[in-house]
């Protein structure tokens, strides 16, 4: 709101140093010149709010204020004391160079500010969104309009002028109607955005929750899978039973199995094949000879 206030300051003194305003009649140049410097400011207002809205950055009132009264004051200091803004129409002859590439700059300039306004849209209720975007779209079609005039008060003109008043009147549309007339609208959209955002954060921290409880339970399980034997354990040094913590006497394989990953198949070896049965030896011996 503040930034249009000195846009309309801009635009009041453009319409007021027209020749048929007999008001500022020194020189020849102020109309279209004041109209230039207002559609830069304008363009790069909107632009410059896209930004900070696209990075979610806020500025005080007091600063934006501060700066467009600096910047205004410039502008009408280069129109009217200094004289040296860049003459944009020159009566007879049309347009000057600075004025079509200025003209082109703007609508440069607002067809990025629409790149941002897509991909803002979400912040927007649908009916913001719409008007703010036919301004926009407006503008663009009044600036290239006056590209094209070679007469202050030719159809070029006043078709530029026309567009530029439906810009307007979708700003009000978008600012001032939608917010008395539906304010709840734009109060519930601004927290549909933070409750959006809230819960995006809330499944965010349960997705890492899940996903540390279920390390957690990977890791308990691996410890319950993981047996380690530690320390000394006593032996029979003849039955080769171990005896445990409570006292009982089990069998060396049972021992194991029981306190580690490990099973057990059994055999026999060499020696004990020749102690306990020899004549399975013996036979195996002569079957060879």
């Amino acid at each position: 709101m503040t930034n249009h206030l000195f846009i309309g300051v801009l635009d009041l003194l453009h319409t007021l140093s027209y020749k048929g305003m007999p008001i500022f009649t020194d020189y020849d140049y102020y109309a279209n010149q004041l109209w230039i410097a207002a559609r830069y400011l304008e363009s790069i207002t909107i632009l410059s709010a896209f930004i900070l809205l696209y990075q979610e950055r806020r500025v005080k009132a007091e600063y934006i204020f501060v700066c467009y009264s600096i910047i205004t004051s410039l502008l009408v200091a280069t129109v009217f004391y200094w004289k040296i803004f860049p003459i944009c129409f020159v009566a007879g002859k049309g347009l000057t160079d600075f004025k079509v590439y200025s003209e082109y700059t703007i609508c440069a300039i607002l067809i990025v500010s629409i790149v941002l306004l897509i991909r803002n849209r979400k912040k927007f209720t649908n009916t913001v969104y719409k008007f703010i975007l036919l301004s926009i779209i407006y503008t663009i079609i009044s600036e290239l309009a006056f590209t094209f005039y070679i007469d202050n008060y030719g159809i070029s003109n006043l078709i530029g002028h026309y567009f530029k008043l439906f810009a307007f009147l979708m700003i009000y549309h978008a600012i001032i109607s939608t917010g008395i007339d539906d304010p709840f609208q734009l109060i519930f959209k601004e927290l549909s955005l933070k409750n959006e955002s809230l819960q995006e954060e809330a499944n965010l921290r349960k997705k890492i929750e899940f996903e540390r409880e279920a390390v957690i339970k990977s890791l308990q399980k691996a410890m319950e899978e993981i047996k380690e034997l530690k320390g000394i354990l006593p032996i029979c040094m003849h039955c080769k039973k171990i005896r445990d913590d409570s006292g009982y006497w089990s069998q060396l394989e049972i021992y194991i199995r029981d306190h580690s990953s490990a099973d057990f198949s059994h055999g026999i070896c060499p020696d004990c094949l020749k102690e306990h049965y020899p004549e399975y030896v013996e036979r195996k011996g002569k079957s060879k000879e």
